[in-house]
């Protein structure tokens, strides 16, 4: 029997737990042509609501074709390029010859190309034959609306890891030209928009510096919030998830544990899962603390580079954050952690944000990003009993 606790990928239909509601707003949106960008943490169900709003347009009778990439492994912006038009290409074909035909009419003039040879021995839809201008540029980005005008489909672009474009030589230039693009090919009162993009970001402060610090986009793509479950939703989730297998955990555990991890659900499936794997009946208090030990020592690793990674005033201004200062810059915080200087707290908070350890609201309190490294962190690296 399928374990009720998945976290080795994403869900949908009875696991997608808590966000039918998102998922029903961001279809409405996505059918009728809008632009999304959706940015949280790792693992915080980003890819379960879009693959959940997907479905949900499938079973309505939405025409639509969707294509995804990963810009995680994009250098170059030549890079972008090769990898956005063969998806786009893939939305509508699957054929060479529909490859070869689709690059011929709507990248002439281009230096883009369908090189025989490239797809025999790379699979690669598109090849240059040239190093790419701005035109070039402009015109792969529009291929996915002609793509869909020619097609009758609505073609929806989903792009992983957007911020990751930054690590190209010129990010700020594919995000002006998509910008162009965008703009000029608006969504209309057209039952069949041609095309939507979806920009997905697991960096939330690289995100945030591209959408809210540098308003690209602006008025061009709605930020779309990934809300985690209620935690009587995930409670109900778990209880039932464990009498599946004829086992019983107490629901003050399970909020416990909801309290504990943020209701962040991969984590609280992860552990679920491992306590699944050491019992055959009743999940107790012991049993649930040794499954976190187990999901420490997971993640252990992880939690000890990114501590050796940081200076010893990134380390204090990160334990001022465990102690609940927010007033960083007062005499009596940075005389008390030895921050040396309001300008060193500057410093020190962009560098915290720059490795995606802290994100600041915009009243400027911190919060630590991932809940599992603040538990670790406050009690293994400090040592402050809870």
């Amino acid at each position: 029997m399928d374990s009720p606790f998945i976290y080795d990928r994403y869900v949908t239909g009875k696991n997608f737990i808590g966000n039918k509601e998102n998922a029903t707003i961001l279809g409405n949106l996505i059918a009728h042509g809008e632009n999304i960008t959706i940015y949280a943490p790792p693992k915080s169900g980003k890819h379960s609501l879009i693959q959940q709003v997907l479905f949900n347009l499938r079973i309505s009778g939405v025409r639509f074709s969707a294509g995804e990439t990963d810009l995680t492994p994009i250098r170059t912006i030549t890079d972008f390029l090769v990898t956005f038009g063969s998806t786009a290409i893939r939305t509508v074909a699957s054929t060479p010859n529909e490859y070869s035909s689709i690059i011929g009419r709507h990248l002439a003039g281009t230096h883009f190309v369908f090189d025989h040879q490239a797809f025999s021995d790379h699979d690669r839809i598109v090849s240059l034959n040239w190093d790419p201008d701005d035109n070039d540029l402009e015109q792969m980005l529009l291929l996915p609306y002609r793509l869909g005008a020619d097609s009758g489909l609505h073609v929806i672009m989903i792009l992983d890891e957007f911020q990751n474009l930054d690590k190209t030589e010129d990010g700020e230039k594919v995000w002006k030209a998509m910008e162009k693009v965008i703009s000029s090919n608006r969504p209309s009162d057209s039952p069949s928009p041609a095309c939507s993009f979806v920009l997905t970001g697991s960096q939330v402060n690289a995100m945030k510096w591209i959408f809210k610090d540098r308003r690209f986009f602006y008025r061009l793509v709605e930020q779309f919030p990934v809300k985690d479950p209620e935690s009587k939703v995930i409670a109900e989730h778990i209880v039932k998830g464990f009498l599946s297998g004829g086992k019983v955990i107490d629901r003050e555990l399970v909020l416990g544990m909801c309290n504990l991890l943020r209701n962040k659900m991969w984590y609280v499936n992860h552990l679920c899962a491992i306590c699944d794997y050491l019992t055959r009946g009743f999940i107790t208090e012991p049993m649930l603390l040794e499954s976190l030990g187990i999901l420490l020592s997971i993640h252990e690793p992880r939690f000890k580079a990114t501590m050796n990674d940081l200076t010893t005033f990134q380390v204090s201004l990160l334990r001022a954050i465990i102690d609940g200062k927010t007033k960083f810059s007062s005499a009596d915080i940075i005389k008390g952690y030895g921050l040396n200087s309001s300008a060193n707290v500057r410093r020190l908070k962009d560098a915290l944000m720059k490795k995606e350890i802290v994100t600041f609201d915009d009243e400027d309190n911190p919060t630590i990003i991932d809940p599992l490294f603040e538990y670790w962190v406050r009690k293994y690296y400090f040592q402050i009993e809870a």
